[in-house]
């Protein structure tokens, strides 16, 4: 019986050694990958790390807890439940800012390295094997993902709508919207690719993903919203409830600052999370919306192949870029959402070019010149980067239809 029990894990030992002989290069970078940011950690306090970071602003929340208060449930967070609740896990299992710090960072390394191994994934099934290769080498020696796997909670929501993509690619639509519902738990930007999915799935698969992903979104939701009904609402209206920052709005508005909410003491206030803390925007909603809505049904309406996976991604591209554009607020780590799908649709140094550009720009707003009082300057930075990400909108809009395109001039088409 022993013999044949040792046989059999041989058995899937050679099944499993063989099924990993292709993603031998892939394996190595993933080392790299791991070993370079776990060295950081070993090498540099978690101080000097997190010294940009909103690490100190997660701790003192999760710090409240010493007085017997939770998120959602006793004061108000402007995330969903799963991270402030990640979070709070991490405190509870910590002793100290230090320690907290260091071990929040590897949970989002797990999440990180996900995504890498999700980044080169894609590539392979969108591209082949060597582009998979690439990408998975470009993203590794980038400066961005590094900085911001300490800065805050932007791995752990990329994990997710990556994952949702890389499921929805293969058809896997069920697996897909839970995926994309547990990244609106995190964040709201995944949420974003609901358009991806009724532009590129049929509407009645499109519909049941729909209900899929906010069945999850609600599931995790509903506890806090029947517990704490005042505090879950003000969490959820705290974003929207902001003030212009780090756009072009909010350069209208006269309001050059970061989006940070106010001090800890605020989140207990349910009052305080939708308080405008700057000025209020100067071109209402009710002109912006409508002007978005349609620029975007035009681009929605738009001919495209939807058996290609390349356009989807392109398509989800687009849909990040207007959104950008439209957003009364920017936060520099929202780049993070951009790169992967730059590189997975121009695997080359075109998306190494956009990359770089957009991680220099965006280091140059923050931390250099909003970490110095130097504010005035981001009439320079701001207009950059808004030209920047229309100029990538245009491009994945190109990508994204140059296929259908094609497609609606074979032979028998009509035209």
């Amino acid at each position: 019986m022993s013999e044949a029990k040792g046989s059999g894990y041989f058995v899937k030992h050679q099944q499993l050694k063989l099924r990993l002989k292709p993603h031998r290069g892939f394996l190595l970078i993933l080392i790299l990958f791991v070993a370079f940011r776990l060295m950081m950690a070993l090498a540099y306090p978690p101080e000097a790390l997190t010294s940009y970071s909103d690490y100190p602003y997660f701790y003192a929340l999760a710090d409240l807890a010493r007085q017997g208060y939770y998120p959602l449930l006793h004061y108000w967070y402007e995330y969903p439940p799963l991270f402030p609740y990640l979070s709070q896990a991490v405190y509870a299992v910590t002793t100290g800012y230090h320690a907290y710090a260091t071990l929040l960072a590897m949970v989002m390394l797990v999440f990180e390295a996900g995504n890498l191994c999700l980044l080169y994934l894609i590539a392979d099934r969108v591209h082949d094997r060597e582009t998979g290769l690439k990408v998975a080498w470009i993203y590794s020696c980038l400066l961005v993902p590094v900085f911001f796997l300490w800065n805050g909670l932007d791995s752990l929501s990329l994990f997710f709508m990556l994952l949702s993509l890389w499921w929805l690619l293969r058809n896997r639509h069920a697996f897909s919207a839970v995926a994309l519902g547990l990244g609106l738990m995190t964040k709201y930007l995944p949420g974003i690719l609901l358009a991806t999915v009724w532009r590129f799935v049929r509407r009645r698969k499109a519909l049941a993903y729909t209900l899929i992903a906010a069945a999850v979104a609600v599931a995790i939701l509903l506890p806090f919203a029947v517990a704490s009904p005042s505090y879950t609402l003000a969490s959820l209206r705290s974003q929207a409830g902001k003030s212009s920052w780090q756009t072009v709005w909010a350069l209208i508005d006269g309001n050059y600052t970061t989006g940070l909410f106010g001090p800890v003491a605020d989140h207990l206030d349910p009052a305080k999370a939708g308080l405008q803390q700057h000025n209020p925007s100067r071109i209402p909603w009710f002109i912006t919306v409508p002007a978005f809505g349609l620029i975007y049904l035009y681009l929605f309406s738009r001919p495209v192949d939807t058996d290609d996976p390349k356009a989807l991604l392109s398509f989800s591209g687009m849909t990040f870029c207007l959104f950008f554009l439209w957003s009364k607020g920017w936060s520099p780590q929202w780049q993070m959402m951009l790169i992967p799908l730059i590189l997975l649709v121009f695997p080359n140094g075109h998306g190494v070019l956009y990359c770089l550009v957009l991680g220099f720009v965006n280091f140059l707003e923050w931390p250099v010149i909003l970490s110095r009082g130097l504010n005035h300057l981001l009439v320079v930075t701001v207009p950059l980067r808004t030209l920047l990400v229309l100029l990538l909108l245009l491009e994945f809009y190109r990508q994204s239809r140059v296929n259908g395109l094609r497609l609606s001039r074979r032979p028998g088409s009509g035209e």
